[in-house]
């Protein structure tokens, strides 16, 4: 296993330990670790990169630690009543719909799509909403509307790369 694949296993490692901070009233140490999840996903792209360490595997599971991090980010902030219903439905719709999609078409054989830069924009926006309502500060809802939102567009961008890239 290299490198990158360690970090972003480390990620699946890293949600016991959100959890525990979480609920245990260390709301500030569970959002570095959510930060330190993030800094890992960085990482492990960049280095995945530059060596010319991408993997099948790597591949599948770096959107997969993203997403589980994620679900269990949103999750425990809507059973903590720091986001309502309605975006905790939502954005697990997507996230799972991601996931289930993602398993359904790399087992068919088909090509997947790298990340792009709307990917990216998302989940940095996804970030700031997150840090915000961590720390009770004001827009973290309204913010994390527009993350969802805009991943809602690159989906669709992912999707149409998709269809093309699996069309020839």
């Amino acid at each position: 296993m290299n490198l990158p694949n360690l970090l972003t296993m480390s990620r699946f490692a890293l949600i016991p330990l959100f959890l525990a901070l979480y609920w245990n009233d260390h709301p500030v140490a569970a959002l570095l670790i959510v930060l330190l999840a993030g800094l890992t996903d960085i990482l492990d792209g960049y280095i995945a990169r530059r060596r010319g360490q991408i993997t099948v595997t790597g591949s599948m599971l770096d959107p997969l630690a993203d997403k589980t991090m994620m679900l269990t980010v949103v999750l425990s902030l809507l059973f903590n009543e720091k986001i309502s219903w309605s975006v905790g439905a939502v954005m697990a719709f997507r996230e799972i719909g991601m996931i289930a999609s993602s398993a359904f078409f790399y087992f068919r054989g088909m090509k997947t799509v790298p990340a792009n830069m709307m990917g990216k924009a998302t989940t940095v926006v996804y970030y700031v909403a997150i840090v915000l309502l961590f720390l009770d500060q004001p827009g973290g809802s309204e913010v994390l509307w527009c993350g969802i939102a805009l991943s809602f567009v690159t989906s669709g961008i992912y999707f149409m790369k998709f269809r093309n890239l699996n069309r020839a």
